[in-house]
């Protein structure tokens, strides 16, 4: 009791503070986005990501040898794929020639060691912008978990080490689970997306990659009939336990600062790794408010990292991962 017990004494100095600090930030703690486009040269900016960039596969090369040097090792694939090789079964996401195995060979050739992540979903390759396939005005569940399926093994054959489900089909994780089974692919992993939000956070990370929702008849306006309600907080665990249950090594909650409850809830009931993701709204608004002046950019980056961190985060998916490193001198 106080006056014998003074709490103060432990935030006295920097070197105390550093000596009993609970939660630390490495490079190891990253999952680093990357998103990947057709053509030579490519390094295009992203208008609502500031300093954030699609990269054709050459630029890919010297983007994940950059990381790697920088302590970053482990990379989250996603791929902008031409319009006219849209349609409703996202049939291009099959092509084992397509961007998304050129990529992963393209990172797995330049930096061996790099582990490579993929996103597993058919908004990138849908004609409606959707995670799945539509008919009738609704979202086809278990014929689109088949073709994940079939869209996991072609990433894992061309080299990825895991495949990231973000969809929110059910049963998806045991349908993908059995398909790499059955082609041997044992060692390939899976980190489910198992706690996906209904975000209004994602605009940014659809103008990255064109694959908003279309606004036409007969087509669901949003995700809300597959991705959680944002009101919701056991629902979170069940969807967990679920994706556990079905094979999952990893499971994530998305997105990140506003869900912070619900990492802990989950943190406390599992015994797999769980990764959040940072995304591309809360990227944003760091970046546009500091360009204003409002906020210390790099102050502002580390409390919320930190707070991930400390929320029971084993791995963080963001934006801001080279800025931190950055700020380690």
């Amino acid at each position: 009791m106080y006056p014998l017990i003074r709490n103060r004494r432990l935030r006295a100095s920097e070197s105390v503070r550093r000596l009993v600090r609970e939660t630390t930030l490495t490079p190891d703690d990253f999952l680093v986005p990357l998103f990947v486009v057709e053509g030579k040269g490519v390094k295009e900016g992203i208008a609502s990501m500031p300093n954030y960039f699609r990269l054709s596969l050459d630029n890919l090369e010297k983007e994940v040898k950059e990381l790697w040097k920088m302590g970053l090792c482990s990379v989250l694939l996603f791929v902008k794929v031409d319009d006219k090789l849209k349609d409703n079964k996202g049939t291009e996401a099959l092509n084992p020639n397509g961007l998304m195995q050129r990529a992963i060979k393209t990172v797995k050739n330049a930096c061996p060691q790099m582990l490579v992540m993929t996103d597993v979903a058919l908004d990138p390759f849908s004609s409606y912008g959707h995670d799945g396939i539509v008919a009738e005005g609704q979202i086809l569940n278990d014929e689109t978990a088949e073709v994940l399926a079939e869209m996991s093994v072609s990433h894992a054959k061309a080299g990825a080490d895991f495949v990231a489900p973000s969809d929110m089909m059910d049963g998806r994780i045991l349908t993908i689970r059995e398909a790499l089974e059955d082609e041997g692919l044992i060692n390939t992993g899976i980190m489910a997306y198992s706690a996906k939000y209904a975000s209004a956070f994602y605009g940014p990370f659809r103008d990255a990659l064109d694959s908003a929702p279309v606004d036409i008849a007969n087509v669901p306006k949003d995700k809300n009939t597959y991705q959680m309600d944002y009101a919701n907080r056991h629902e979170a665990i069940k969807e967990t336990q679920m994706d556990i249950d079905e094979g999952a090594d990893i499971v994530m909650v998305k997105p990140g600062l506003c869900y912070l409850d619900i990492v802990r809830e989950i943190k406390n009931e599992v015994e797999v790794p769980v990764a959040v993701y940072q995304v591309s709204g809360e990227y944003a608004m760091v970046k546009a408010a500091a360009e204003k002046g409002w906020l210390d950019h790099d102050a502002v980056v580390l409390e919320q990292l930190t707070a991930i961190k400390r929320a029971g985060a084993d791995i963080i998916a963001s934006y801001f991962a080279k800025d931190f490193i950055r700020t380690l001198g």
